[in-house]
């Protein structure tokens, strides 16, 4: 009898599990593209992977806090997840008790070995997401209904492979091979994002002054607040261009150290940050004076592009391997990874609300669901899917037409699952990005490449050379965005 009540008492807590999840994650309505459920479960990689690096991480270099602790009672485990996080990937980065001159040098240590654990503890989700994503492209270019099917079993798929991914050894899956995937990822990402901005930018300015015109025409005058808010806008991302800028130039060129130590000439050495901020400056100028000589554009626009190209310039010279070049090296870059997030979000937004969004995916299916088709003696006339009409008379000398009305069931839901796979591949992009920005670009800096604590300072340069082309792409394209209508004239670029 108890075995009875105890089996039925776990059907019946299956069968509620199964439908609460169902409920909360189950298949999306006809005529919908799941896109919501695809940026919930990129949220929760997100979310998973800042736990991963500023809590598991911690606890296991630290050896301490609750999950340690549970961690104990189970045999073995503790050894394995240590040896896939730590042993043989981050504990180079230790320094012999033998060579500690102070306490600095062995604090600076165990920061390293934070950042490495850390950044090992980011890859873990992100590649999975970027494997799922990429995957789901390719799947939903052929079937795209299954973009909004079996999301009960994705979520748990995708649970599983993240508590299998944590027994993973670093070496050489995450520190190499994807290490190296979502660099690139990343910078195909990021010219993504400048289109994003630009589109962004571009509707910004745009709806206001349709705001301001639709406030004239019911009221002259009532328009100028919005035009006035533009206005406000451009001044302060300019001005905000400019204040950064010359932080940039006081931090990152070697005067602030000049300042402390007069007869250091270690500002010389840091002639590249001098060249990537003077060329930001530059290229700003350049792209307002392309923008105030010509129609194309607006002063929003390029107030957008500039403050962007200004923290690409930020995150260039954060990657600096010097010590004296770079005042926040073996710093968290708290400002960094935030603006990182909130570019990320923003992205998120347009990718699915915008880009992927039913009224964009939808148009051509509406239209041709609205559209009367002649019967053709092919149909089935005893389809549920179908509307017989009789057409009225437009013309009395000409005879009734007898038409039927397509249900946009069938046809708009496959319009609306079209280009499904392309929110797949930028979620795939984005999970790389979001890799990146998390980890420096996959880098773990000490105090300074002539110290025995830096690490890896080949690889910021490297970084540094991938931000600077992004850059620049962002300011080019901008400014083809403005140049291209004055070159041919007789083409649509809207």
């Amino acid at each position: 009898m108890g075995q009875t009540l105890s089996l039925a008492a776990m059907y019946c807590c299956c069968t509620a599990s199964s439908s609460l999840c169902n409920t909360c994650f189950g298949s999306v309505a006809v005529g919908t593209t799941g896109r919501k459920r695809s940026v919930l479960l990129f949220g929760i990689v997100i979310a998973t992977s800042l736990y991963f690096q500023y809590y598991v991480a911690t606890s296991i270099v630290h050896q301490e806090g609750w999950l340690w602790t549970v961690l104990n009672w189970i045999p073995g485990i503790k050894t394995l997840i240590q040896n896939a996080w730590y042993t043989n990937s981050c504990d180079q980065y230790a320094i012999d008790p033998d060579d500690y001159h102070d306490g600095d040098d062995q604090a600076e240590s165990i920061k390293l070995m934070e950042q490495c654990v850390g950044n090992s503890g980011v890859f873990r989700p992100t590649l999975l997401s970027t494997l799922y994503f990429g995957i789901n492209a390719v799947i939903t270019k052929v079937v795209p209904t299954l973009n909004r099917e079996g999301w009960p079993a994705k979520y748990t798929l995708f649970g599983f492979g993240l508590l299998l991914s944590v027994f993973i050894p670093n070496a050489p899956l995450y520190t190499g091979f994807f290490l190296w995937l979502a660099r690139f990822g990343a910078s195909i990402f990021v010219v993504l994002q400048q289109i994003i901005l630009i589109d962004v930018a571009y509707n910004w300015n745009d709806d206001w002054v349709e705001r301001a015109n639709e406030a004239d025409r019911l009221s002259y005058g009532s328009g100028s607040n919005w035009l006035h808010g533009i206005v406000g806008i451009c001044v302060t991302l300019y001005t905000s261009c400019l204040l950064s800028l010359g932080y940039l130039y006081a931090q990152y060129t070697g005067r602030h150290d000049s300042h402390n130590n007069p007869e250091d000439a270690s500002s010389s050495s840091c002639a590249g940050n001098t060249w990537v901020i003077t060329l930001t400056l530059l290229g700003i100028i350049g792209i307002t004076a392309v923008q105030l000589t010509g129609t194309e554009g607006s002063l929003l626009t390029s107030g957008v592009i500039s403050l962007y190209a200004v923290y690409l310039a930020f995150s260039i010279v954060s990657k600096n391997p010097v010590g004296e070049c770079n005042p926040q090296l073996g710093q968290n870059d708290v400002w960094g990874i935030t603006i990182g997030l909130v570019l990320t979000t923003v992205s998120l937004i347009w990718t699915g609300w915008s880009w992927s969004a039913e009224t964009r995916l939808t148009t051509e299916a509406v239209q041709s669901a609205k559209a009367v088709n002649p019967i053709d003696n092919t149909t089935d006339r005893d389809q549920e899917e179908t509307l017989n009409l009789d057409v009225p008379l437009i013309n009395g000398e000409e005879a009734a037409t007898t038409g039927i009305i397509a249900s946009s069931g069938t046809t708009e839901s496959s319009q609306l699952l079209r280009n499904v796979w392309k929110l797949n591949v930028v979620l795939a992009l984005i999970s790389c990005y979001v890799a990146m920005i998390l980890t420096g670009w996959g880098t773990v800096n000490g105090m300074d490449e002539s110290n025995h604590n830096a690490a890896n300072p080949t690889i910021g340069r490297v970084n540094m050379a991938i931000l600077g082309v992004a850059q620049w792409l962002a300011l080019v394209l901008y400014g083809w965005t403005m140049i291209a209508p004055r070159i041919f004239p007789d083409r649509d670029f809207t």
